[in-house]
């Protein structure tokens, strides 16, 4: 199912990317966030309902995980 999905997918990854070892993200249907390796683009990718992907990054920008 979401393979599709993820195929048709616009993947972004941070500004701050500059040796290729970052994650690229993906906005999918049904309000779905895909995350995928940027150096394994042929690879598994994780979905996420996008309220628990919003509550992630919440916690990243406010320093929970010691980032």
């Amino acid at each position: 199912m979401y393979t599709i999905e993820a195929q048709d997918a616009v993947w972004v990854k941070s500004s701050r990317s500059t040796n290729g070892n970052c994650v690229e993200v993906a906005r999918l249907g049904n309000g779905r966030v895909a995350v995928r390796d940027s150096k394994s683009r042929q690879g598994p990718v994780l979905v996420f309902a996008a309220g628990d992907w919003r509550a992630f990054m919440e916690e990243v920008k406010s320093g929970g995980f010691g980032a």
